[in-house]
């Protein structure tokens, strides 16, 4: 199997599925934060569906509904994957299920910005 030096890890959820009452995108993002991922960014859809679950869709009267999410997590590969197998347990009690894909990228241009 060829292996490409960097990676983007994908995680699709819902922006209501919880584990321990937490927010599970929220403690991915703080899960990668501690164990030093280059950087996540979450999207929040504005309809979808999958496996489990019916059309989603947002409605701009409604504040606190189920939606798409996905989150994005850009790094070396072996670091990606190495996160992914940590965090798999936590993911495998999503009761609503949810998918997570790893595709290899080109970085272009990786610049670190003033903090």
């Amino acid at each position: 199997m060829e292996t490409h030096e960097n990676s983007v890890l994908k995680f699709y959820l819902s922006t209501t599925d919880q584990i321990d009452h937490k927010l599970l995108y929220e403690q991915i993002v703080h899960l990668a934060k501690q164990k030093g991922i280059s950087g996540a960014t979450v999207y929040r859809g504005v309809m979808g569906f999958g496996k489990s679950s019916h059309i989603l869709s947002a409605r701009f009267w409604e504040l606190t509904e189920k939606l798409p999410v996905m989150i994005e997590l850009i790094d070396k590969t072996e670091l990606l994957e190495n996160f992914y197998e940590e965090i798999e347990p936590l993911l495998l009690q999503v009761p609503k299920g949810c998918l997570v894909t790893i595709h290899p990228i080109n970085i272009k241009l990786h610049k670190s910005g003033v903090s």
